[in-house]
């Protein structure tokens, strides 16, 4: 297979998981206190979001790799 298709491939499967999943979310874990045996901390749940048209534009270019790829 030639790296153009491996890499338009690439870039639609990234394309639909950025439109399936909207957001990555993380857990972020802050230490409020240490004090020897006595340990005091919190999680908290972050995410960053990811805009539909970062999908839209990745299938699209993996599309136009796979079609303009071909015709070389």
């Amino acid at each position: 297979m030639r790296p153009m298709a491996i890499l338009g491939i690439l870039l639609i499967v990234v394309g639909v998981l950025a439109l399936a999943y909207p957001a990555i979310t993380y857990t972020d874990r802050d230490e409020i206190l240490d004090a020897g045996p006595i340990e005091l901390a919190t999680e908290t749940e972050e995410s960053i979001p990811i805009p539909p048209l970062v999908g839209g534009v990745a299938i699209a270019g993996g599309i136009g790799l796979l079609v303009f790829g071909r015709r070389r």
